[in-house]
Order: structure tokens, then C-alpha cells, then sequence
């Protein structure tokens, strides 16, 4: 491994491949890394500490929920019943197979409460 940092001739390791040069090498190599794992961690934390006070703002860091159709039980139970296919169901309710699925899932869930 051979480093060379252009402002500062005494970290060019490319000329010899004694002992001095690749312990700096190594030495440099470990310095970079830990201040760039200092680096990481402090743009975490300020990550963190935004969206906390973006929180306490009152934002919201998800997507907006799809509206339920009017008929949306109706549907439903026609499609329990075999009366509609599931696409159909689908297409009629307006929304992604996924939030249909769970939308049903809800919908059970509060029925039997």
C-alpha cells in the first residue's frame, strides 16, 4: 500500500517500501479512517437532533394515508363472498394491492371489536 498526500512530502511512502514508510502508511490510513468514522457519527447525531426537533415541530415523516372508499365494507364483503375478484375489489377501493390487504386486515379487526 502506498499513500501520497501532495501538501505534505513526508506522507509520500511511494518512493521505498522500507519499514518507516509502511508504518506511516499504515499510520495515515488509520488516522483517515477515524476521522471519518468521527465524521459519520457526528452527521448521525445531528441527523438525530433534526428530525427530534422536527418532531417536536409537529412533522410527520410518513406518507399520507390513502382515503377509505364510501363502499369500501361493501366491497368487501362481496369480495369474501366470491362475488368479485380481488383485482376488481382492488381497482374498485382505488389503492395498491398492499394497502388493500391491509385495509381488509384493519377492517376485520374492527369489526370484531
Amino acid at each position: 500500500m502506498r499513500i501520497c498526500v501532495i501538501d505534505m512530502p513526508l506522507l509520500d511512502t511511494r518512493n521505498g517500501k522500507d519499514l518507516m514508510g509502511t508504518f506511516i502508511a499504515e499510520l495515515v490510513l488509520q488516522m483517515l479512517s477515524f476521522v471519518a468514522e468521527n465524521e459519520r457519527e457526528n452527521i448521525w447525531k445531528r441527523q438525530q437532533q433534526g428530525i427530534m426537533a422536527a418532531k417536536a415541530r409537529g412533522v410527520r415523516f410518513s406518507r399520507l394515508e390513502s382515503p377509505v372508499s364510501e363502499g369500501f365494507g361493501e366491497i368487501i364483503k362481496k369480495w369474501e363472498k366470491g362475488y368479485i375478484r380481488v383485482d376488481a375489489a382492488i381497482q374498485k377501493c382505488g389503492m395498491s394491492q398492499a394497502t388493500f390487504y391491509r385495509r381488509v386486515r384493519e377492517y376485520r379487526l374492527s369489526r370484531k371489536q
